[in-house]
């Protein structure tokens, strides 16, 4: 059927069809050039009565596929379509083992199994795109199921955790508790038997933390934040040590007020404000004062008299100067104990009276929507999350939930995007500091997938705030460490370009948008434009997959999974009539 070659193009061959037949059903197929001992391989990507073109892909070398052309076929060399035995080779075996994982068949051969190897594709990030009703949700479903289920090995040391958008995933892996694995499901409310509660307890939460939770716009915010944390630590600590720290930072504090310059009545106001809902045992609006003759409590040192003064100001401030003896930038807390999201709206409530932002004006509007922001999320659903009574480290708390666990599904359903998108950033950030904390590295590795995630890893203000997007960090530094991600999306254009672009490989379904095919095309520079229009034009269940995984380009259509998860099309025949 194949003559002699016409013309030679980059990596693109001409060649003459003997046939004289535009025989659709070789689109896409492979053929091979082979010449004594070199056999290169291509893959048709037009076919007319007259010729047919090829792309190069590739060359066996010692019965190995290798991607890429260094030299291209000579005018006499055979050419002929490729036998199984060299698919296995690209395409990988058709048995299961534990260092490949099965995705689905081949789109272009019948009965050929594609499979890709496990490191090349759990050891490196990814990205899953396609329109909604392009079988995102089922290929992912596919992909678990197969590598829990199917494979003949099962990962029992694996760690995977899905954050589901829509909570389309809660039976999807039921399986895996009657397969020596499991499965557990986190929710933020409990309507369904088998769930839990999802936690994230508020003494985890630090600076960065806080100032991603309290959507933080300035750095000039964070110093608040700092001090807030290092001082609900002492607040609640019940060393004794920690009660002299809280008089000195009370006493601190109260001295800032007395010569701020106010008012007298000014002054008594705040320190009574302040005293009322800050104060120990020594130091309140009780506490005596001595003077020669009598004495006096503090309250009454603050009485103005007829002309608009403070008379006994003097003695308040020799009073309070007595506490004066910590440096709080030196005081070293050991965090071994639990608190809540109302200790830490306490300690903001005093850092921003401490700081003097109660004195400017500017500053106090600045600084007060921090704790307006954490008053609302107290007062809301979400508070539910951080309540976590008993303290556990980080360590611990994440053994807890992978104990026995190989996958865990996070339903975000309940939670508006903005706060989904708090606890994405907050969890990933606990697990990239975990597993870069370890020695030796790479001893725990956790997997990632985020459903949706063009609501989550985007192009925000994070690196102007904190210095960084967790996301974008992780995808450039997680893979040393353990840390993987896998992000599923319909708009690839909205996702953070960092992020995406640190992607090792991509599985894509039917896409339509003309900024999101111009992402795939940016992507996918070594593939034939003709392959990419077929993008357009996929069936639900089948994708386009290339990357570190893949030697070529591959069409894979996925299985159905079985059960599905809640995100099949609605049958509005059914509902309508």
């Amino acid at each position: 059927m194949f003559g002699k070659v016409i013309r030679l193009d980059n990596n693109e061959v001409t060649i003459e069809n003997l046939s004289r037949k535009a025989i659709s059903s070789l689109m896409n197929c492979h053929i091979v050039f082979e010449d004594e001992a070199r056999k290169i391989v291509g893959e048709i990507i037009y076919i007319d009565e007259a010729i047919v073109k090829v792309l190069l892909v590739g060359e066996i070398v010692d019965n190995f596929f290798v991607s890429g052309i260094i030299k291209k076929p000579s005018g006499i060399s055979s050419i002929r379509i490729i036998t199984m035995p060299e698919l296995e080779l690209i395409f990988g075996k058709n048995e299961l083992s534990k260092d490949n994982l099965l995705l689905g068949k081949s789109a272009v051969y019948n009965n050929l199994n594609i499979s890709v190897p496990l490191n090349s594709f759990f050891a490196n990030h990814s990205a899953i795109i396609g329109n909604t009703g392009s079988g995102k949700s089922c290929g992912i479903a596919r992909i678990l199921q197969n590598l829990f289920l199917v494979n003949p090995v099962k990962p029992i040391n694996a760690h995977v955790i899905l954050f589901d958008a829509y909570g389309e995933y809660i039976n999807a892996f039921n399986e895996l508790n009657n397969n020596g694995l499991k499965c557990v499901n986190y929710t933020t409310k409990m309507p369904r038997e088998g769930e839990r509660q999802l936690s994230f307890p508020a003494y985890f939460l630090d600076v960065d933390d806080l100032a991603i939770l309290l959507q933080v716009q300035s750095g000039d915010q964070i110093p608040v934040l700092a001090k807030a944390l290092k001082l609900v630590t002492i607040f609640k600590s019940e060393d004794p040590m920690m009660k002299e720290y809280k008089n000195d930072i009370i006493a601190n504090c109260l001295l800032d007020i007395l010569t701020s310059g106010r008012s007298s009545s000014h002054i008594r106001d705040q320190i009574i404000a302040v005293l009322s809902h800050y104060n120990t045992e020594t130091l309140n609006l009780d506490a005596i004062i001595h003077q020669p003759g009598y004495d006096r409590t503090l309250r009454q040192c603050l009485l103005i008299d007829e002309q608009g003064k403070m008379n006994a100001i003097f003695e308040v401030v020799k009073f309070l100067q007595q506490f004066e003896n910590v440096n709080l930038e030196k005081v070293n807390v050991i965090k071994n104990f639990a608190y809540t999201l109302d200790d830490l709206y306490y300690a903001l409530e005093f850092a921003l009276i401490s700081e003097g932002s109660i004195n400017n004006d500017e500053a106090y509007k600045q600084n007060n929507i921090l704790k307006t922001r954490l008053q609302s999320i107290i007062n809301g659903e979400e508070k539910e999350i951080f309540e976590y009574s008993i303290y556990r480290s980080k360590e611990e708390f994440i053994k807890d939930m992978f104990r026995d666990t190989q996958l865990v599904n996070v339903n975000l359903s309940y939670l508006d995007d903005r706060f989904a998108k708090v606890m994405t950033k907050l969890y990933s950030k606990l697990l990239f500091n975990y597993t870069t904390s370890l020695e030796p590295r790479g001893q725990f590795s956790v997997n990632i997938i985020l459903e949706e995630a063009h609501r989550y890893v985007q192009n925000d203000n994070d690196i102007n705030v904190i210095g960084y997007n967790i996301f974008d960090r992780i995808t450039k530094e997680g893979r040393k460490y353990g840390t993987l991600l896998t992000f599923i999306t319909q708009r690839p254009s909205e996702l953070s370009t960092t992020a995406l672009s640190q992607c090792a490989n991509y599985i894509v379904f039917r896409v339509f948008h003309p900024e999101d095919l111009n992402i795939v095309r940016s992507m996918s520079t070594n593939v034939a434009g003709e392959t990419l229009e077929q993008i357009k034009a996929l069936n639900p269940g089948t994708a386009f997959c290339f990357g570190t995984g893949f030697k070529i380009p591959t069409l894979v259509m996925f299985g159905l999974p079985n059960p599905l998860p809640e995100s099949t099309s609605l049958k509005i025949n059914d509902l309508w009539y």
